[in-house]
């Protein structure tokens, strides 16, 4: 059975399928050539630009490498811009060093 994804994620998704299909219209590229440069089906690009949760993420990389968006996207889990993991860590520091046994 298919689990129902959260409302932020699909609405996430299908805004970033809008953004590639609008990216890819303003560089004037058909549907067939991103495809092809992304080696994927038109089928699966059409999927991605209404923001199909059930295509890879693998898919949806080539689709902004084909586009030419860059390699911004690879920064978003960035673990140097982790507030939330920071806090976390700054939690966990002993408030006094112990020796170690041996």
């Amino acid at each position: 059975m298919k689990r129902k994804l959260p409302i932020t994620i699909s609405s996430g998704l299908k805004k970033l399928g809008s953004d590639l299909k609008k990216a890819r219209l303003r560089r004037r590229l058909k549907m067939s050539v991103v495809a092809d440069r992304a080696g994927i089906s038109r089928e699966t690009l059409a999927k991605i630009q209404k923001g199909n949760s059930g295509v890879g993420i693998g898919n949806y990389a080539a689709v902004i490498f084909a586009i030419g968006l860059g390699m911004e996207w690879t920064n978003l889990a960035d673990i140097e811009k982790d507030t939330m993991g920071r806090m976390l860590d700054e939690e966990r520091i002993p408030l006094r060093a112990r020796d170690s046994k041996s």
